[in-house]
């Protein structure tokens, strides 16, 4: 299915209201697959104050519907997101401590609402992801980059540090403590292939078959047991951050049984002895 076929074809999610949105766009295709542009295209789609609680605002708009998955991505040619936009930098450095820690947990708040959204969140990612834009790329569960994507902990360039936005958890998982620090520590690009490499990235696809392949993948999620899509999207989350092995199970035992109580598996059953395709309803 091509981009302009699958916006044809609109759905409509459960609970869904749409929010009103300066910086960023909010779109829902077909199959209940979100699509989040930042949409600052003529600034390198950079962050502002009013970005932040746009993802706040975006994120708890969808986190209550049945959507299958959720893409993100920039709008226009150059970029995904070039970082904070330095044009409104003067209103951080004007702030009082209180004022800044507010607007801290607002921004952090914006990012990790999209991280916990219970359903997948893809990132196609196209030139820079600079800074916070290497953040929102982090917050997502799959990263497809265009041969000219860009990653850069750009963080110690404005004197501040890598402890951003979630950055330094979230990096060393991916890529290790090791090369996290080179890319934190040097600020450094770090181009498409040699992220697809250190597990930055999940893969380099063609510029012109970036969203399409972005959406492919969000339909081959949403043919899946919705109930049990969200529960291994909890279960991996959740298990990165306990210490032991035995709480990793217990985690895994109550969601594999809570999830032989819903209709999706008895359904997957009957259609594998009938050989047919599963009817998946997310009850």
């Amino acid at each position: 299915m091509t981009q302009t076929e699958v916006r044809e074809n609109a759905a409509v999610l459960s609970n869904y209201v749409p929010p009103q949105l300066e910086t960023l766009t909010l779109e829902v295709l077909e199959g209940k697959i979100a699509v989040l542009t930042i949409n600052r295209p003529d600034r390198m789609n950079s962050m502002t104050v009013k970005m932040f609680t746009e993802f706040n605002t975006a994120a708890y708009a969808l986190r209550d519907t049945d959507a299958r998955a959720l893409i993100i991505r920039g709008a226009g040619e150059q970029s995904f997101c070039a970082g904070f936009d330095l044009d409104e930098i003067h209103v951080i450095t004007e702030m009082g401590v209180r004022d800044f820690l507010k607007f801290q947990e607002t921004a952090t708040g914006g990012l990790a609402a999209l991280y916990h959204l219970p359903f997948p969140v893809i990132a196609a990612i196209h030139g820079a992801a600079a800074g916070g834009g290497l953040a929102l790329a982090l917050a997502a569960d799959i990263r497809l980059v265009a041969p000219t994507a860009k990653f850069n902990a750009a963080f110690v360039k404005v004197g501040l540090s890598v402890g951003e936005l979630g950055t330094s958890w979230k990096l060393t998982r991916l890529v290790g403590p090791g090369r996290a620090a080179e890319i934190a520590y040097t600020a450094r690009f770090v181009g498409a292939e040699e992220a697809a490499r250190i597990g930055l990235a999940n893969r380099v696809v063609p510029s012109e078959d970036l969203f399409d392949e972005a959406i492919a993948v969000a339909e081959a999620i949403a043919s899946n047991s919705p109930g049990g899509i969200r529960m291994s999207k909890r279960a991996l989350q959740r298990n990165q951050e306990v210490t032991s092995y035995a709480a990793a199970l217990e985690l895994e035992n109550r969601g594999q049984a809570l999830l032989t109580r819903c209709a999706d598996m008895p359904e997957a059953l009957a259609a594998f002895k009938e050989k047919r395709a599963p009817r998946f309803t997310g009850q």
